[in-house]
């Protein structure tokens, strides 16, 4: 069956009664003479006039089939449309050249007319050309990236690096980089946006070629373009890889017609007259009445017109539409007539309910029409009115967008029509989304903003780290002024906006309306069953960009949706008392194992659904009564196997072998309106290519019950014992009425959303804001320096000046268009619905946590979206809106820090991705004050449990995260730990002064409580944990150390060939590790020092010996004199800013004077015992720490006289020019660190517990170096030579030092010579005779 009206082989109905021919001189209607006066008046002749009416001749039905054709003919153009016009030549219509006039790899639409860039820069072009007179043509821009528009001849050849504008006889326009091109490039003309119109006309009497902007002429782009004999232009475009048009040479209306310039395509002039004279014929129907009781004709108003079923006027109708309906299956037509008719009908304004006149006028199309024709108009009527839409400009009161939606609103008020848009056309041939859309205006003058935000406003009032304040004290009554007059600009902004939005709810709430079960399925279930297949293409073309609906669509139809939802969901609440409200929506767990619902292979938390299905099927059938068959178990497995090489062979395109997979045609393409192309171009292999491989597979079985398409009311809502949607509900669901389950999959859908680019997009609108930022501190900076500026420096304050003026008119038109983005993206109200959103989330994480082994079907989407929604709230939608503000805000953070203490080390949760974003969102959930004091109201059992998996061993898990927690909950307690930002990085600007890492310290004492608990108690507990966090601090700083050998070799090297910025980042994270780790060894030994100190517990000397040990190892290396460190530190190399000596050592010395000065008498005596007798101890090291260098005292050589030389100054022994050292704390003159430097961050008290713990090492090492008697090397332990021998092997009775047995025990049983397996270790002491 032909859809296009004009060349269908069908018959149309007979509408003719058989009286006309039975009786001819009565009519069985009305009078005949009546009859005859009602038709002369609906169908005027142009010939006769009012003072001949008395002579016509009498007309009734049986003549006015000859006489309508009569009418239509007269004043019809007698030239052929599709004859070629002088100067033009080519086929009509006008299309891209498919076959053979394009290079590159490029999609096109099924109408040949839209184009998507596939490869690195496509060229492609008409197939008509023009070599005489004026003419034009217009582009939609989808995508305001790098393209040239404009005309070639046919002797232009293109190619990846050169298209049109780049070769002689081609001449281009460039909005992206707002040039013009003719082989060389100069500036031209203004920058364009996604939903401009470049409006391309060529002057070939005059030699000329300009191009306009949205009807706005840019100017003569060229003159004297090459003329004569053989010389033709092509419309052509050039566009690189992703951008996307859609050409319009005439097949519809030009939105911007120029005079004297024609459209490439003839207009079909012949059908628009008869179209035009069809129309009034109509309108004289519905603004006639026939008074059978008076024998007259009576004017009425059209508005009140209904269709009553009156034979007359049926019949007359019936005449009309026999000529009418084809015509109406043209786009041309559609939109030049019936489009601007209805919109005609709706201009007086009022709501779209008081305008019933469409409503009967679609009763009408469906009467007098056949099915075939209705489709294909309604279908040209949205595409019409969805370009309409996006491409209208934008002007203060958004009255173009306005217009449009609301003849959608009252076109989709018709529920046969809406039924047929929704099954075949909203989401199968439209982007039925781009209605939901408010765009952005880029160029803030055109949309009128300046108008309705005449007055200006940023913020001026910065503190110490970068951020405005948000209520500055000293603000100027000036400054109060403008802010105000700002506000108030941008509520009436926001006004009109909400206009627009009510409209697209509108939309949205008869799209969702599950009683118009009259004519067929209800529009919900229509709905529900196309969104669903909308988020499966979103969902499994991720890897294609060109396959996905824009970001920016999603947001707008996601908010739109929420509180279209709700709506719905709270109308069914007030008629169903017992049911959940929205304010407490969530969704069961049910939807997420008993197949109703397809997640389309999504990952679930407990890894693949047929993994689950067969490790859990006991679970199901005994929690939820779902028995699994084993046989959709063998075939789910089966079909794992297969995927693989199935979808390589299912997924390549005939005769595209060289292509791959990847080039399969996308289903959701970003042209302006369709979402379907059907031809694939490549210079490289074919031009046409069959369609991707279907999305369900019919030919295998899987576990799924029904495809999305399959599904009815019955199936989604459930009916007498059946549940639907809720089938197998666990017992620890509540046996309570929640929504309509067709709701419940909506919001399912909507959370999914979410996370497909939802909140990627509001991630980056924040840019205008943070751009705002930038220039204000910009401006204020230049505004200080102009004051400052002496006034012999005339050029330097002209300078200044510039940049004032320059950054001053930035910020005008950024803030303009902050107040639009604030409207639209970041108001309270959206705010609200992120945040529901967020609550949705929580709940249906909870109830399915209930379900105990169920959990693990549950989708990780559901997890990501509740930490993103909190990001996106906490982040976002500040300073504008705040979260405090948030009703339950504390009750939802509680919760939702409940989520993460409890899943982050969930053994349901296998996908490493999800457990690393848990990880990732706990750690930045504690480090600002309020989600912290969240995660401490939690119930003690979860707290307690948190810490229990935190403090779990380090090896084979991603530690750092966790590290990084304990470090947050002791930032603030520890020595010298109570800074923000390190002291030498004070004078430079943060990156994002927002960053969990730059938070103001907030420790949590209840937390460490917990830990002290735990460790104190679980002994074995304590030592596991306490040995992985030692094997990570010898590996991290064993790390940088070798780092910064080689980056201080290459330092070194004459041509300066330094290594790369990878292994700078590498090298400073190993270096943030090792402090990290130190500090949660300082908070280790200060809230549980009997781990140490307690010789009695089982691994406390072996513990202490090797905190000693790794202690020495830092200190050795970050204090030697010249050092590598040092030279490495002096460098000051991008990427290595974190590196310094601050941070390391005072990390160090707080946990020496924590065990060498704050315990008991016992206590330090054990642990000054062990520090002096590791052999690398070196006392200057410590006198380093104080800025008390030079050359290590006698004692302290003697105590070390025995030692290997490991420490020293490593790498060359001619240092390097060592520059000052900028923003350190000390001069840059300084020889030695000092604490005394750092006023600010360390205490007097802090100070005197070092210069006491100096004077206690200083004495304890004379008195060790007193009493130690010479030992002979047979007495030395073979292992270390640092220690005497103090332990016996059993059985095979080899001996070493303790402390090397003990280490080798945690790690291994075997004996270092013989490697016989160790049972017992004894004390061994040398004979006395010996």
């Amino acid at each position: 069956m032909s859809s296009k009206g004009g060349g269908t082989a069908l018959t149309r109905r007979n509408y003719r009664l058989s009286s006309d021919t039975d009786k001819p001189r009565a009519t069985g209607i009305v009078n005949e003479k009546l009859l005859s006066d009602y038709l002369h008046h609906v169908f005027p002749s142009a010939k006769q006039g009012p003072a001949v009416a008395s002579l016509r001749k009498p007309l009734g039905f049986q003549d006015l089939g000859a006489h309508l054709e009569r009418l239509l003919s007269e004043g019809e153009p007698t030239e052929d449309r599709d004859q070629p016009a002088e100067g033009r030549l080519g086929p009509q219509p006008v299309v891209l050249d498919h076959t053979s006039g394009f290079e590159g790899l490029l999609f096109v639409d099924d109408d040949l007319l839209g184009v998507i860039g596939h490869s690195n820069f496509s060229s492609i072009r008409a197939t008509t050309c023009v070599y005489k007179g004026k003419w034009a043509y217009e582009v939609l821009i989808s995508s305001q990236g790098l393209m040239q528009i404009g005309w070639c001849t046919l002797n232009c050849r293109f190619n990846q690096e050169e298209g049109v504008g780049d070769t002689p006889d081609s001449y281009a326009y460039d909005g992206n980089r707002v040039r013009k091109w003719n082989v060389t490039t100069t500036n031209y003309g203004k920058s364009w946006a996604a939903g401009d119109i470049v409006s391309c006309l060529i002057d070939l009497d005059e030699g000329t070629i300009t191009f306009c902007l949205n009807g706005q002429c840019l100017g003569t782009a060229f003159t004297s373009i090459k003329m004569g004999p053989g010389v033709a232009y092509f419309p052509a475009i050039s566009l690189s890889f992703k951008e996307s048009v859609a050409f319009n040479f005439g097949s519809r209306p030009l939105r911007y017609p120029v005079e004297g310039y024609l459209p490439l395509q003839n207009p079909p002039a012949a059908d628009l007259m008869k179209a035009h004279k069809l129309l009034g014929y109509i309108k004289n129907v519905l603004s006639t009445a026939i008074d059978t009781q008076e024998e007259r004709l009576v004017e009425k108003d059209c508005a009140v017109w209904r269709l009553h079923g009156e034979p007359t006027v049926l019949i007359t109708l019936a005449h009309i539409f026999n000529h009418f309906a084809p015509l109406m299956c043209k786009v041309y037509l559609v939109e030049d007539v019936l489009m601007n008719f209805l919109l005609g009908i709706l201009e007086g304004g009022g709501s779209v309910d008081e305008h019933p006149l469409i409503q009967h006028l679609l009763d009408l199309f469906w009467l007098l029409m056949e099915d075939y024709e209705v489709n294909e108009c309604l279908k040209q009527l949205m595409m019409s009115l969805l370009r309409a839409y996006r491409f209208s400009p934008i002007i203060p009161d958004l009255g173009f967008q306005i217009h449009y939606l609301r003849l959608t609103t009252a076109i989709l008020h018709h529920e046969k029509s809406r039924k047929y848009l929704l099954n075949n056309v909203l989401f199968d041939v439209l982007r039925s989304v781009v209605f939901f859309y408010i765009k952005t205006p880029l160029r803030v003058k055109e949309a009128g903003l300046e108008e309705l935000i005449p007055t200006t406003w940023w913020p001026t009032h910065f503190d110490k780290e970068g951020k405005d304040e948000r209520e500055p004290k000293d603000e100027s009554a000036d400054e109060r002024l403008r802010r105000r007059a700002y506000e108030r600009g941008c509520q009436r902004l926001k006004k009109r906006i909400e206009v627009v939005e009510e409209l697209q709810v509108q939309i949205l709430r008869l799209l969702l309306n599950n009683k118009d079960k009259t004519t067929g399925e209800a529009s919900r279930y229509i709905f529900l069953n196309k969104f669903r297949k909308f988020l499966q293409e979103n969902a499994s073309n991720r890897g294609h960009p060109t396959a996905l609906c824009p970001p920016e669509y999603m947001v707008c139809f996601l908010h739109r949706l929420i509180t279209a939802v709700r709506a719905c969901w709270d109308e069914g609440n007030r008629k169903s008392p017992g049911s959940v409200g929205s304010e407490e929506a969530y969704v069961p767990p049910q939807l997420f194992y008993n197949g109703k619902v397809d997640y389309f292979d999504l990952q679930r938390l407990g890894g693949l659904l047929s993994h689950l299905k067969k490790t859990l099927k006991d679970d199901l059938a005994s929690k939820a009564n779902i028995i699994i068959d084993p046989a959709e178990i063998q075939a789910t497995s089966m079909d794992d196997l297969d995927e693989d090489e199935e979808s390589g062979a299912a997924q390549r395109p005939f005769g595209a072998a060289a292509m791959g997979g990847a080039l399969a045609r996308p289903s959701w393409l970003s042209s302006p309106t369709l979402g379907r192309a059907n031809r694939f171009l490549s210079t490289a292999a074919v031009s046409l290519m069959t369609p991707r491989r279907p999305l369900a597979q019919p030919e295998k079985v899987k576990v799924r019950t029904l495809t999305v398409e399959q599904r009815t009311e019955e199936d989604i809502e459930g009916s007498h014992g059946n549940n639907g949607l809720l089938l197998g509900r666990p017992l620890e669901e509540p046996d309570q009425p929640i929504a309509d389950k067709s709701l419940l999959e909506i919001v399912d859908g909507i959370v999914m959303m979410y996370n497909l680019s939802v909140h990627q997009q509001l991630g980056k609108m924040v840019v205008v804001s943070d751009d705002v930022h930038e220039y204000a501190v910009a401006l204020k900076d230049t505004e200080e320096k102009i004051a400052r500026c002496p006034a012999r420096r005339p050029d330097i304050l002209e300078e200044l000046q510039k940049s004032q003026k320059v950054f001053a008119e930035k910020l005008n038109h950024l803030s303009r268009r902050l107040a639009w983005i604030n409207a639209t993206i970041y108001s309270k109200e959206k705010m609200l619905d992120v945040y529901w959103l967020l609550c949705v989330c929580i709940r249906t994480i909870e109830h399915a946590d209930n379900t105990g082994s169920l959990f693990a079907f549950a989708p990780e989407f559901y997890l990501n979206v509740a930490m993103n929604a909190y990001s996106a709230l906490k982040n976002y939608f500040s300073p504008a809106n705040s979260m405090e503000e948030l009703p339950g805000y504390e009750e939802t953070l509680t919760q939702l820090a409940a989520i993460l203490a409890k899943h982050f080390a969930d053994p349901r949760i296998v996908g490493t991705d999800i457990k690393d974003s848990l990880m990732q969102a706990l750690a930045s959930y504690v480090c600002y004050p309020q989600s912290l004091r969240a995660v401490e109201r939690i119930p003690e059992e979860q707290r307690v449990a948190m810490m229990r998996n935190l403090l779990a061993p380090y090896e084979q898990r991603p530690w750092a995260q966790t590290n990084w927690i304990l470090v947050r909950l002791w930032r603030g307690c520890g020595f010298g730990y109570r800074y923000t930002r390190l002291p030498h990085l004070l004078k430079t600007k943060p990156e994002d002064a927002n960053l969990p890492s730059l938070q103001k310290p907030c420790p949590s004492l209840l937390l460490q409580r917990h830990m002290a608990e735990l460790l104190s108690m679980d002994k074995d507990m304590a030592a596991s944990f306490l040995n992985s966090v030692l094997n990570q601090l010898n590996w991290a700083f064993s790390e940088f150390i070798g780092m910064i050998q080689e980056i201080q070799q290459a330092a070194e090297r004459p041509e300066r060939n330094f290594v790369d910025t990878r292994q700078l980042k590498v090298c400073a994270t190993c270096f943030d590790l090792s402090v990290s780790l130190l500090r949660v060894l300082e908070m280790t030994v200060t809230l549980v020092p009997e781990i140490f100190l307690d010789w009695s517990r089982p691994s406390a000397e072996l513990l202490l010996r090797r905190l000693a040990q790794l202690l020495n190892q830092v200190l050795n290396r970050v204090t030697a004199e010249k050092n590598l460190f040092d030279r490495v530190v002096n460098l000051r190399l991008p990427g290595l800013e974190s590196v310094d000596h601050y941070p390391i050592l005072v990390a160090v010395t707080g946990i020496l004077v924590r065990i060498l000065v704050d315990g008991d008498r016992q206590g330090t005596s054990r642990a000054a015992s062990v520090l002096l007798s590791d052999p690398c101890f070196q006392l200057h090291s410590i006198q380093h720490l104080l800025g008390e260098g030079g050359e290590s005292s006698g004692s302290s050589a003697a105590v070390t006289s025995s030692a290997r030389p490991v420490i020293g100054s490593l790498g060359s022994s001619v240092a390097p020019p060592i520059p000052a050292a900028t923003g350190n704390a000390g001069s840059s003159e300084r020889k030695h660190f000092s604490l005394h430097a750092y006023t600010d961050y360390i205490s007097e008290e802090e100070k005197q517990k070092v210069e006491l713990m100096l004077a206690f090492l200083t004495e304890e090492s004379k008195q060790a170096a007193a009493s130690t008697a010479p030992t002979s090397e047979e007495d030395l332990c073979p292992i270390c030579y640092a220690h005497s021998i103090s332990a016996i092997f059993k059985p095979c009775s080899h001996k070493s030092c303790k402390a090397c047995i003990n280490q080798h025990l945690m790690n291994n049983k075997d004996c270092f010579f013989c490697k016989a397996t160790i049972t017992g270790v004894e004390d061994y002491s040398k004979p006395a005779n010996s």
